[in-house]
């Protein structure tokens, strides 16, 4: 008996070998310069912030090059696998522009490289792992979990190196005559990758964001085959994909830089040459005076689904993550306004090699600068979008009269220096509600200097009765008259020159004027909000602070 034996054994129903895959599954056309990357979840919940992040950067390499960027589902894990979880990560994709040229949902192919579901792909890797088997590179192991748990236990009490290596390798030793009896015996057993390293020894590997490291040869026996349902292990199954699909480079967390050395062995146990592989760094996050990983359990912002409901723009989500793709984004950025991230060419070498903080208060202001610079009919669509998804009362808002809505929006905008205080598409309603009678009932008013109720009536009633106006031009104009017929300083340079001689100035003034239509202290333009309500509903505002 021989390893050919065992192999026909394990897999007497496969016929297929590497030759005739590769045959399938033909070398990409392409020239050295085109890149072919893969994002590749496992469909175990939502869309993390982090997966998105290396999605941006496969995106952004296949993009430069004019090369191909597909998505790939690895659900080897059924265990951990989450219904809806891959119509999710897909939709994501697509709500962001970051669209695959090749993938698979539903039944429907797209691409020639396919399936791109693991679990759809059991013959192939059934295939490759015959072949390890019949070449003495993989072998059926037979240990329990008991023999396991032993096995630990002894390791960790002699502080002995774990894992499934050297003299703890037990089923390594068996032969093939006693496997292929085990097998027939009905024993249960999964397949292990038979390692030829040696721990002790180093290689030279290149990580494109860490440059050249060394690091100790793999000596474990990893299990590449399960015994439940006969799936391989991602170490594994990763191997047989990207070489099948014509992988150039994978973008994965360097989480995964430890596996790199098992990865390797495989690739050679096999002759292919490798991908470029791009570890990225974990995405971190202030909290309070220390940084800590971004966490699916403590922050929401974990989940990419926390950005599309507060509504933050697309293009202004992935412009806050470049900054940390990049180090020399914010900088390519400012000099090239006009150019989007689109433009930019990706470099792994100016990654962070030690942690990428992702600061939400950059987001918010990418985002204030984004929406800033769209027209109001542009976020109008946008914000309205938004809110038939999320928002109710926004909705009914807008859908009172949408030109009295995009009128509200486009107060200080399309101009030279446009307003920057709305960060999402659920700032909206908190910032225009005083513009809408339906909802206008303050309860508290944010006065200023001045807050005497006679002094106040006293400035309602004169700017209405004589200097009411909604021209523009000439409307500070009239409240500087009305300043200085009430005491006030009609220019500030005069009043810091002797502050004592008036009641205030005209910036006391506009405050009134401001607060006792808006109830706020603080709002865009003051005239452009009086045109837009119009005298009438001005002047019934005004007379709740008429004093007889």
């Amino acid at each position: 008996m021989n390893n050919n034996d065992l192999a026909n054994l394990i897999f007497p129903n496969i016929n297929k070998t590497i030759e005739d895959y590769e045959k399938i599954y033909p070398k990409r056309k392409s020239n050295d310069e085109q890149a072919v990357t893969r994002f590749a979840p496992s469909p175990t919940g939502y869309m993390h912030i982090g997966g998105f992040y290396q999605a941006i950067i496969d995106y952004m390499i296949a993009k430069n090059t004019n090369g191909i960027f597909y998505l790939r589902n690895e659900d080897t894990d059924s265990q951990r696998e989450v219904s809806g979880a891959s119509k999710l990560i897909l939709d994501t994709l697509k709500y962001y522009n970051i669209v695959p040229k090749e993938y698979e949902f539903n039944g429907e192919i797209v691409g020639n490289y396919g399936p791109y579901i693991q679990s759809e792909r059991k013959e192939i890797y059934h295939a490759f792992i015959k072949y390890l088997i019949s070449i003495g590179r993989a072998y059926p192991c037979f240990c329990t979990k008991e023999d396991l748990d032993e096995m630990r236990s002894f390791q960790e009490s002699h502080k002995v190196r774990p894992g499934y290596h050297g003299n703890f390798a037990k089923c390594r030793k068996l032969s093939v005559e006693d496997q292929i009896n085990l097998i027939k015996e009905g024993k249960p057993y999964v397949i292990r990758f038979k390692s030829n390293g040696d721990f002790e020894k180093k290689f030279r590997f290149i990580d494109e964001v860490k440059g050249l490291l060394m690091l100790n040869e793999n000596d474990i026996d990893d299990v590449i085959m399960k015994s439940d349902n006969k799936l391989p292990t991602y170490h594994f199954a990763h191997i047989v994909d990207d070489y099948l699909m014509g992988t150039t480079h994978v973008v994965r967390g360097e989480e995964w830089l430890s596996s790199v050395p098992k990865h390797i062995e495989m690739f050679e146990a096999f002759d292919f040459n490798p991908p470029k592989y791009i570890h990225t760094p974990l995405i971190l996050k202030k909290d309070g005076n220390s940084t800590r990983k971004i966490s699916k359990r403590k922050d929401p912002e974990a989940s990419m689904s926390y950005y599309k409901e507060l509504g933050y723009p697309k293009t202004a989500v992935i412009e806050s993550l470049m900054t940390i793709i990049n180090s020399n984004y914010e900088q390519w950025h400012d000099a090239n306004p006009d150019k989007t991230y689109l433009d930019f060419e990706y470099s792994p070498k100016k990654m962070s090699s030690s942690g990428a903080l992702y600061d939400l208060m950059k987001l918010e202001d990418i985002s204030k600068n984004i929406i800033s610079q769209m027209t109001k009919e542009e976020l109008y669509k946008e914000s309205y979008e938004w809110a038939k998804n999320y928002s109710e009362s926004l909705t009914k808002l807008i859908e009172l009269d949408p030109d009295y809505y995009k009128a509200i929006l486009n107060i200080e905008r399309e101009q030279a220096k446009p307003r920057k205080d709305i960060a999402k598409y659920s700032d909206i309603e908190s910032l225009i509600w005083y513009m809408y009678d339906e909802l206008y009932n303050p309860t508290d008013y944010e006065w200023g200097k001045v807050s005497d109720e006679q002094e106040i009536s006293n400035i309602l009633k004169t700017y209405m009765d004589k200097y009411f106006t909604t021209d523009s031009e000439e409307w500070f104009s009239k409240v500087k008259e009305l300043a200085s017929e009430l005491g006030y300083a009609a220019n500030m340079k005069d009043y810091k020159k002797d502050p004592d001689n008036y009641k205030g100035n005209v910036a006391d003034i506009a405050t009134v004027l401001r607060v006792a239509l808006t109830s706020k202290s603080k709002t865009p333009d003051l005239c452009e909000i009086m045109c837009i309500l119009g005298k009438d509903r001005i002047e019934k505002r005004y007379r709740k602070f008429y004093k007889d």
